[in-house]
């Protein structure tokens, strides 16, 4: 089954902000978490199923080597990324 692929505003924020903080600690950091994560999404969207669904209906992918996990669902021939997540933060705000 072919799937819409949204990533939603929130989502994007985060990204966003991963990538500006890693860029101010290493030259290129960012490019790598962008990079890291965009193979994340490559693999989402060819099998959205593969990763465990940990709350509710929600998805959960840890990034390697990054502090972040990816959150999002399957809903009917969609999916939607809600959040890229700091580990670091409180969990409560995953959410």
């Amino acid at each position: 089954m072919k799937y819409e692929f949204i990533i939603t505003e929130q989502a994007e924020q985060d990204i966003l902000q991963a990538v500006l903080y890693y860029e101010n600690q290493q030259v290129n950091l960012g490019k790598k978490f962008l990079s890291q994560l965009e193979n994340y999404f490559k693999t989402i969207k060819k099998s959205p199923e593969l990763f465990q669904i940990k709350h509710k209906h929600f998805r959960e992918v840890f990034i390697k080597k990054f502090p972040y996990v990816i959150i999002y669902e399957i809903f009917k021939n969609k999916i939607v990324v809600y959040a890229v997540f700091n580990t670091y933060q409180d969990p409560d705000k995953k959410l």
